[in-house]
């Protein structure tokens, strides 16, 4: 299947990072044009539904001018959102982790005692969210042990070998390039190990009101 035009990575590029200036109202335009857009509704319409100008509207999607409150409830109100959600992207900085080639520390995890070895690629707690990257390591000391259940979703992706993964009721040969998401709440976990040595990179991710994932 092939993205649309209002699909896929290009509808996430940005242009080069700005100074702070006029962040709040880039962050604005940015919302208003997208919500509009993913409406139905042109300049035009949107002009007649607020109350306020085509030459106004045109000018706070492309951040010329600032809002005052009272527009911008005018324009929640048309395109029935709260006003908080045009502020979306204008809270300071997001938090990044960078982890170079061998630095990720070893962890002990379940499955350590069973010949597995976890890297810790780095994690990311947001207020409601929280996100580790796991790259796992399977030799001829490891064995296949018992499938395991957790909150959240994960992704694996297949760097080296073969192994058969099983979730829930259905198995997966995963080779080099494979990807594999699954709920993390179907029992899971390796199968048969069919061609050491096995890498493969684990993201999993879970809400605030789950234990923690990181049982592998």
């Amino acid at each position: 299947m092939t993205d649309g035009p209002d699909t896929g990575p290009a509808t996430r590029e940005v242009s080069a990072a700005r100074s702070q200036e006029g962040k709040l109202e880039r962050a604005i335009g940015h919302r208003v044009r997208r919500l509009r857009q993913e409406s139905g509704a042109t300049l035009a319409e949107m002009a007649v539904r607020t109350g306020i100008s085509k030459p106004m509207l045109s000018k706070i999607e492309h951040a010329q001018t600032s809002c005052s409150l009272t527009t911008l409830a005018r324009l929640a109100d048309a395109l029935d959102v709260p006003v908080t959600s045009f502020f979306r992207g204008a809270d300071g900085e997001r938090e990044a982790v960078y982890t170079p080639a061998g630095a990720g520390p070893r962890i002990v995890a379940r499955g350590t005692r069973v010949g597995h070895d976890y890297t810790l690629l780095g994690s990311l707690r947001g207020p409601h969210k929280r996100q580790e990257a796991h790259l796992v390591t399977l030799t001829e000391q490891s064995e296949v042990f018992p499938l395991f259940q957790h909150p959240g979703h994960e992704l694996l992706y297949m760097l080296e070998g073969v192994m058969v993964y099983a979730h829930g009721e259905s198995s997966y040969t995963m080779r080099p390039g494979d990807a594999l998401q699954l709920d993390g709440e179907g029992l899971h976990g390796p199968q048969e190990l069919v061609e050491l040595p096995i890498r493969f990179l684990s993201v999993l991710a879970h809400g605030d009101d789950g234990a923690d994932p990181c049982d592998e």
